[in-house]
């Protein structure tokens, strides 16, 4: 089975990209892994600080574990959004394929420092854990705004200081600030992706570029930031609108059930949909 590595760079040679979906139990995760199986694509699960600590970072990494190697799907695990170095290091512990450190709130000298402790930790693990670096603030919340997060988008990265990160710190993975946002926007569409933007860097850089905040996003604009150099997609704010309106379904239409393998169907069922368009959409299917 390819690595992480590998697959994400099989993905950029064919201009598709590696989906990547958040979890927080394993419903959700058994969704996301029947949906990328069901097409025959690879897939990324992610978990951030919070998620693990209400999942459990050795438990969601356990589960991954169990579907590659027992199951023989290509499935991999990032640490998403760590913003501590804990946290960081508890992720490698575990096991994860990739960690996301996430500095960009931070100046940009504080963030390099971060990140490159990040990046020794990882290449002193004795496994090929990827590091991934986050250049520009694009909101720190999967969840459904009614404005755009204060100072989310504002920052924008550049060609010149994306070379500048990557060149300080040695990472894996580029995750810019190129018109995308966490999250969703209530009533209201979400700004377009700045593609000149993103082709620009990506001619820059000798990296894959991480796509955050794509919950919302067209798929053309999806579709025209793989083609100019992202190799992964983020999606989670979906996820957790479909589960919860999927358990709101289940319960309406169930009130007397108590057992959650029956009133949970109808959300395992929403996110899986969820998933399936997506990951469409990400691999030109």
């Amino acid at each position: 089975m390819q690595s992480l590595r590998e697959t994400i760079m099989d993905a950029r040679s064919r201009k598709v990209a590696v989906g990547h979906f958040n979890v927080s139990d394993s419903n959700q995760f058994n969704s996301i892994v029947a949906a990328a199986s069901e097409l025959g694509v690879p897939v990324i699960i992610g978990a951030t600080e919070g998620e693990q600590k209400f999942f459990g970072t050795h438990e969601v990494a356990a589960l991954v574990h169990a579907a590659r190697e027992k199951k023989g799907l290509p499935v991999f695990l990032n640490s998403d959004h760590t913003r501590t170095i804990e946290g960081m290091k508890a992720a490698v512990d575990a096991g994860f394929d990739a960690v996301l450190f996430d500095g960009a709130k931070e100046t940009i000298e504080k963030n390099i420092e971060l990140v490159k402790e990040a990046v020794a930790y990882a290449k002193a693990s004795g496994r090929e854990v990827l590091v991934e670096g986050e250049l520009g603030y694009i909101g720190s919340s999967s969840q459904v705004h009614a404005d755009i997060p204060e100072g989310a988008g504002l920052d924008m990265t550049t060609p010149e200081l994306a070379v500048r990160f990557i060149q300080a710190t040695g990472i894996d993975l580029l995750a810019p600030s190129v018109g995308n946002i966490h999250g969703l926007l209530k009533g209201r569409a979400k700004p377009a992706l700045d593609l000149p933007r993103i082709e620009a860097i990506g001619s820059a850089i000798g990296i894959s570029m991480v796509l955050h905040g794509a919950s919302g996003e067209t798929d053309a604009d999806v579709r025209g930031a793989i083609e100019r150099g992202v190799g992964i997609v983020h999606v989670n704010t979906e996820i957790r609108v479909a589960y919860k309106e999927g358990i709101a379904k289940g319960l309406a239409e169930n009130p007397d059930e108590v057992a959650p393998y029956k009133y949970l169907l109808p959300a395992c069922a929403a996110v899986k949909e969820v998933v399936l368009k997506k990951l469409r959409v990400f691999n030109g299917l």
